[in-house]
């Protein structure tokens, strides 16, 4: 789970493993594996690097790794 902010300054806890891709539109927007789509006020590598942290606090640092190996 990782802390994000809406534009409007609310901040919400976002389940990491459910998001599918991060983009600067020039807003950060974060598609879910749902297809709903989240714009928050933190930069794209802010996101990232905070999902990675979470997935090396769960031990995932590895399976992250590979998915984006795949994704090159």
């Amino acid at each position: 789970m990782i802390q994000l902010s809406r534009l409007n300054g609310d901040t919400f806890i976002l389940n990491a493993m459910l998001v599918e891709q991060i983009q600067s539109l020039p807003d950060t927007t974060i598609t879910l594996l749902s297809g709903k789509k989240l714009v928050v006020k933190e930069p794209k590598q802010k996101v990232i690097d905070d999902i990675t942290a979470f997935y090396q606090k769960v031990g995932m640092q590895q399976s992250l790794k590979e998915v984006e190996k795949a994704n090159e």
